[in-house]
């Protein structure tokens, strides 16, 4: 059974040629820097946007060209559940997923071994089709690997408590760290609007008291709109999640950046809607990192960001956006 390319033709190209000319595009146009010099070797995972391409396909692009395919035989692609609402992860049933660019062959033999722990449930053909969260880098990794036989392993993370992020963390620890092996997270940042129920606003660059902004909010404090815009308190309120998912930070172990950005998240109820999809690389990160308590698996952790951006700019209640950030994780 083979999951169709359903998103295409709406939210990225349908047709071959162009969708390739898009991508080969946007990995060019993405620029070393001193401190970034890509592909980055040894790199082990990424955290990449999943919007309809004309939004986040140039962002994604920092995130792939990041990726030192050398070996790689293997990718996992962990996104977030959009339309059905489930309390664990989920696996594919399909043999293969498609794209316009040639179909990728899905790891049985991986995922029967994960169906066997009994952590885990099964994706209808429906539920997985439905989802854009994987499909939407399905593109960019049959791009990044092409001419490579690479098989992937498809994990639709749910609505899980934190402790649940660490548990599947750790039971996936032993696959990631495979030399032949990489990882795709699947996230947006924050999404702003009344259209997200969500308008959580900072009246000054933090730290300070954030607020929830509605048609009540006192004319005082919207009056401090044009000296602090939306838009730059968007980016303050994801730069606090991205500061805190810079690793290595000193010595703190990940397991205390897990609790971190999970604190965050409650306090700041930030719609970062991979947040469950990190929280469970963050798990696995906890047991790699020589960090841990016992020296976990002895790795050294770091994760990178390289790109940000938002959809449009936020001025004012009635605008909207979604934030867009790409990183790369070194284990």
């Amino acid at each position: 059974m083979q999951r169709q390319a359903t998103h295409a033709d709406s939210w990225y190209s349908g047709d071959p040629r162009t969708l390739n000319r898009q991508l080969e595009r946007w990995l060019e146009a993405v620029q070393p820097s001193g401190e970034f010099s890509p592909p980055i070797k040894g790199s082990k995972a990424i955290i990449g946007p999943h919007a309809g391409y004309s939004y986040s396909g140039p962002n994604a692009a920092w995130a792939y060209k990041s990726i030192d395919t050398t070996g790689i035989k293997r990718v996992f692609i962990l996104g977030p559940s959009h339309h059905v609402y489930i309390r664990t992860c989920a696996l594919s049933a399909c043999q293969s997923y498609a794209t316009p660019l040639g179909s990728l062959p899905l790891d049985r033999e991986t995922i029967d071994e994960l169906e066997k722990t009994g952590k885990f449930e099964v994706m209808s053909r429906s539920t997985d089709e439905d989802e854009h969260s994987i499909e939407l880098h399905l593109p960019y990794v049959r791009k990044i690997f092409e001419g490579m036989d690479i098989k992937i392993v498809p994990i639709l993370v749910g609505a899980v408590t934190t402790q649940d992020e660490a548990a599947f963390g750790a039971l996936l620890a032993p696959y990631l760290t495979r030399d032949d092996t990489f990882t795709v997270v699947s996230s947006d940042f924050c999404h702003w609007g009344k259209r997200f129920s969500y308008t959580f606003y900072y009246p000054s660059p933090p730290p300070c008291e954030g607020l929830k902004l509605s048609r009540s909010t006192p004319r005082s404090t919207m009056a401090s709109l044009p000296s602090f815009p939306i838009h730059k308190s968007i980016t303050a309120l994801d730069q606090e999640a991205i500061d805190i998912l810079t690793i290595p930070t000193g010595d703190k172990p990940a397991a205390e950046v897990h609790v971190e950005f999970a604190n965050y998240l409650t306090r700041t109820k930030n719609t970062i809607c991979g947040r469950h999809p990190i929280g469970v690389l963050l798990g696995a990160l906890a047991v790699i990192d020589e960090n841990a308590p016992g020296g976990g698996m002895g790795r050294s952790v770091k994760m990178q960001w390289v790109k940000y951006d938002h959809s449009s700019e936020c001025e004012t209640l009635e605008d909207s956006s979604v934030s867009y950030a790409s990183a790369y994780v070194l284990f």
